[in-house]
């Protein structure tokens, strides 16, 4: 493999120029050094500080333009000079070499400063005026600045220079144009001398892409493929003996019989980042759709625009398909359910495993040993694309998915016209589960996916989904995400206009033994309905009568089923997770889901708006039917008083 790009070719994801910052203190050089890679002359006399310089896209074989930025070293420009290092893509910072003390103020005062504003970029260090240095003093430039790179990661280059003789003047700017361009830190760790985790999975996965025929190694058509792909070049025969030769010298097991296999790949890459090569690296990347955080550039990601907040995004059945495929793959023991290892190595390809964080940590059923089994592993991706589509279209493409990617997702119909029609399109229904503090909502969240009952479950807001597949009539399966709303969130929740939009269906859960709690489960309850009145987005609501193990207070029964009764709503469901006895609760809710039109709660208030619009309608009504019969009696009257005027000539 070879790398490098024609001056001017344009490749995806690039920058269209690269924007340069020059800092330093006052007589380091900075304006010289400047003026003389613009007019590659050295100055007699330069202005204190200088224009914006712009080099052109021809002048560094990147084909990207550079804009240098020169900077005031006084106090008078230090708010120009910070809105400046807040815009740039890379900082150069100059010292004087016949000044030591200039490098000292670099370490005690320009990086720290630098790091103070929150500027995180690629830092050339840059020695000016190299013809002025004592030669009776003679410094190693490594020996002065190891020290200071191992203390401050983010100098990505040093260099020595001299712009009253021009040496390596032009090579200052094209280290940070390069910086930039193809960036040191996502690809490689500087202290171990590895490749970074995120650059193995990429270039894991764009192996097994150029695998064409599967057998663990790139043969030489194989090679010439991607070569050709990635640079436009083909390999000549004797470059891909040279290629072998130099990886099985370093790396016997990165060839084999069938060619170069994926540890011959990775060490080639990890070669041309150690020689400095890193646009090599970075050209095979981007051609494969990665952008400097070497995750999949959103523009290749083409998620449907939801055309309103009630409609929401599911996978269609192609992507379920693969999904199913994908699973098996990598059931390696057929044993119907995928360990942590398994899972590991599923997700090898991307950037991590999206299911090590929460809210996807903790939402799936896992067997005793920890283990997913298929209904599992669907209703997690359910649940990732219905919260973060883009994500999971993102993770579907490194897990292989090769089909055009806006045959992976669906936008569902408007639940608006889902009453309407008095049906509902969906696969997947997200339930939204309110109630007073202590009245079961963990629990419940919990038993959905088969944990044992606790006594006390730990407040965390970032664990409040879970998600599993219900078994419907006739054989069909849908998807129930469940999401926990704490208590002291609901009023900030419902403050947003669309907070009801996402959900199919509410349930408010209270605890059947005490008084206090089904008053608070019917005030939240109350509150939801009347923002679902307001807003349009009124959904389905069950109460659920909680702990039924417990004694319920005398009048809870009686009680509950008045609140239901005045907002036309069903009778509580009474439950207990405790004793396991959960009344078909899950069933209901997705019934009840896809019967949009029934249980939605009506408050009076809501009744009055609805009397009201109806006045309003049966009153424009009459005033149209009135107009009409103005408008007859009018043409009557013309009709009649022309007849007359004509029977009398």
């Amino acid at each position: 493999m070879s790398g490098g790009s024609a001056v001017g070719a344009p490749i995806p994801g690039r920058r269209s120029t690269v924007r340069v910052v020059v800092v330093g203190d006052r007589g380091t050089g900075k304006s010289s050094l400047i003026a003389a890679a613009a007019s590659e002359n050295f100055p007699e006399s330069v202005s204190p500080v200088l224009p914006p310089t712009r080099l052109p896209a021809d002048y560094y074989p990147d084909g990207v333009p550079v804009i240098i930025i020169d900077t005031a070293s006084s106090l008078e420009g230090k708010a120009k000079l910070e809105e400046e290092l807040k815009r740039a893509d890379a900082v150069v910072l100059t010292y004087a070499c016949d000044k030591p003390e200039t490098l000292n103020r670099l370490q005690n005062f320009w990086i720290p400063e630098v790091r103070r504003l929150k500027v995180k970029v690629p830092v050339i260090v840059v020695g000016c005026k190299l013809d002025l240095r004592d030669e009776h003093y003679p410094m190693s430039l490594e020996q002065v600045m190891a020290p200071i790179m191992q203390q401050f990661r983010e100098i990505e280059t040093c260099i020595e220079c001299s712009a009253a003789n021009l040496v390596q003047v032009p090579e200052v700017f094209y280290y940070a144009q390069k910086a930039v361009l193809h960036p040191t830190a996502p690809l490689f760790d500087q202290e171990s001398q590895t490749l970074k985790p995120r650059c193995i999975r990429a270039l894991k996965r764009i192996f097994i892409l150029c695998d064409h025929d599967m057998d663990s190694a790139l043969n030489d058509n194989e090679l010439n493929e991607f070569q050709v792909k990635c640079f436009n070049a083909p390999l000549q025969p004797a470059e891909i003996v040279g290629v072998k030769r130099v990886v099985q010298e370093k790396v016997p097991e990165g060839v084999n019989d069938y060619g170069l296999t994926l540890t011959g790949f990775l060490f080639l890459h990890a070669l041309f980042i150690e020689k400095g090569r890193l646009e090599t690296t970075w050209t095979v990347l981007r051609k494969f759709g990665y952008n400097d955080d070497i995750e999949l550039r959103k523009e290749n990601l083409p998620v449907p625009s939801r055309k309103a907040p009630d409609q929401s995004i599911e996978l269609t059945s192609e992507a379920v398909d693969f999904l199913m495929g994908i699973f098996s793959l990598f059931d390696s023991n057929n044993d119907g359910a995928l360990q942590e290892s398994e899972v590991d190595e599923l997700f090898s390809t991307a950037p991590e495993s999206p299911w090590d964080e929460a809210p996807y940590k903790y939402s799936l059923e896992r067997t005793e040993l920890g283990d997913i089994r298929l209904s599992g592993f669907l209703s997690q991706w359910a649940l990732m694309t219905n919260l973060d589509p883009a994500k999971s279209l993102a993770y579907l493409i490194y897990l292989g998915y090769t089909n055009d990617p806006a045959t992976a997702l669906r936008v569902t119909r408007k639940r608006t016209l889902d009453v309407k029609k008095q049906q509902s399109d969906r696969h997947v229904f997200q339930c939204y589960v309110f109630g007073p503090k202590n009245a079961g909502k963990s629990a419940l969240l919990s038993s959905f996916i088969g944990r044992p009952f606790q006594n006390s479950y730990a407040l965390d807001n970032n664990n409040c989904y879970t998600v599993n597949a219900v078994d419907q009539l006739r054989g069909t399966k849908k998807t129930l995400i469940l999401r926990e709303i704490q208590e002291d969130d609901v009023k900030e929740f419902l403050s947003s206009k669309e907070s009801l939009a996402a959900c199919d269906i509410a349930v408010f859960i209270y605890d059947g033994s005490d008084e206090y709690s089904l008053k608070r489960a019917s005030e939240l309850l109350m509150d939801v309905a009347r923002r679902g009145e307001d807003t349009g987005y009124g959904v389905p609501c069950f109460f659920v009568a909680g702990k039924d193990d417990l004694d319920s207070y005398p009048m809870a029964i009686r009680d509950s089923e008045a609140i239901c009764q005045e907002l036309k709503i069903d009778p509580p469901i009474h439950i207990s997770v405790k004793e396991r006895d959960m009344n078909n609760i899950f069933w209901r809710i997705v019934n009840a889901a896809e019967r949009c039109y029934l249980s939605v709660p009506e408050t009076e208030y809501g009744r009055n708006k609805k009397q009201y619009r109806r006045l309003v309608n049966r009153s424009l009504m009459f005033a149209s039917v009135g107009a009409a019969a103005a408008v007859i009696a009018l043409a009557a009257y013309r009709a009649y008083a022309s007849r007359k005027t004509h029977s009398g000539s």
